[in-house]
């Protein structure tokens, strides 16, 4: 047995798998149809509850390759049915065993789609879940002690604890991940505010050297001459609450290093570049998000995972907006007017999802290669 609670009092009860435990955390919804490995393990989700839009989850199992980390992020995971016996060449573990070893704990049996109506509705919402057989106002009281999203610095948290190298390539099925030296290639300096694996494989793939820093390291280290270009990755929380990292981006900024911005990271530019940060009502988590290519009036169907934003008239004036959100208009790409910056919302290197924006990677190394 395992009993949801929300803070506005509403209470769902289902069945218990994965970790058996109490987490909380704002509950938030996924619309992916595949990937919930990935997911699991994308520090982005730190501490939020994911509700996975698609009915059946566990099916195709879990393997190593599919990790965006170390170790999971999300506090709680909610489905609708979990299957316990997956069929997939690659799988070398369930997703309950899984979920068991890194401690997230899960609840099935629930109806995903009234969940997800509410969210819809009333907006993403603080929860608390529990595996054991708690009373309601005992989870109530806990769950108004949970620290919430807004205004605190979760990046510390979560980055990484030293400088290092990074040098694998991206996935395929014929050759798998491979180690490429990229020894002629420029070294790009990436800060770590939870970056997802795919992000530096997608950066090696380009032809780039890569080296990731603690998003606690001084700007000077970043701006000496053999690092070519910056890259500020995606990641957790609040953008406001991190003034010191959106004050190490002014630095950057002002010294036109080639910048390349994924979501957290697009959102600290646009802080940097004196734009405004909203929190959006449930955010956007999936991969078909669709979005508009202001140049080439395509549409671009795009992975997404943020509960923040930039508003678009806060910083018009001073980048080319590239990419629109066709659902609700929200800002989700832009190149600097007069510097070598392009930035995005969304994730160009996918995992899981279609990787129609992996292009952004080609356009920052072009960028890195012109001023090398």
């Amino acid at each position: 047995m395992a009993i949801l609670v929300f803070e506005d009092g509403s209470v769902f009860r289902g069945k218990s798998f994965g970790y058996r435990g109490v987490a909380s955390g704002e509950v938030i919804f996924n619309t992916s149809m595949m990937g919930y490995q990935e997911e699991l393990t994308d520090p982005s989700y730190y501490g939020q509850i994911l509700v996975s839009t698609y009915t059946q989850i566990g099916n195709t199992g879990t393997t190593p390759q599919d990790c965006e980390s170390d170790r999971t992020y999300l506090g709680g995971f909610i489905v609708k049915e979990y299957l316990d016996y997956p069929s997939n060449f690659r799988s070398k573990e369930s997703l309950d065993s899984f979920m068991i070893r890194h401690r997230v704990v899960g609840m099935s049996d629930i109806d995903t789609r009234m969940l997800v109506r509410r969210l819809r509705i009333k907006g993403s919402m603080m929860g608390i879940v529990s595996s054991f057989d708690e009373g309601e106002d005992e989870l109530r009281k806990r769950l108004q002690k949970a620290p919430v999203l807004v205004g605190r610095d979760i990046v510390t948290e979560i980055t990484a604890k030293q400088a290092y190298d990074f040098d694998e390539s991206r996935w395929s099925i014929q050759r798998g991940y491979e180690r490429m030296a990229n020894q002629d290639g420029p070294m790009v300096a990436v800060y770590d505010f939870g970056v997802k694996r795919n992000i530096l494989r997608s950066l090696v793939s380009a032809g780039m050297r890569v080296r990731v820093f603690p998003c606690t390291t001084p700007v000077g280290e970043l701006l000496k001459s053999e690092y070519k270009g910056v890259v500020l990755s995606n990641g957790p929380g609040d953008p406001v609450a991190l003034s010191y990292i959106i004050e190490n981006a002014r630095e950057l900024i002002r010294n036109n290093k080639p910048i390349l911005g994924i979501c957290l990271g697009h959102q600290i530019l646009g802080l940097a570049l004196g734009g405004e940060a909203i929190k959006l009502k449930f955010g956007h988590h999936g991969a078909n998000q669709a979005v508009l290519n202001v140049k080439t009036h395509g549409v671009e169907v795009t992975v997404q995972n943020h509960g923040f934003a930039i508003r678009p008239e806060s910083v018009q004036d001073r980048v080319h907006i590239t990419h629109i959100n066709l659902n609700d208009r929200t800002l989700e790409g832009f190149y600097h007017k007069d510097r070598p910056i392009l930035s995005a919302q969304h994730h160009p290197e996918a995992s899981p999802g279609p990787r129609e924006a992996g292009y952004l990677f080609r356009e920052f190394a072009r960028l890195v290669h012109e001023r090398a």
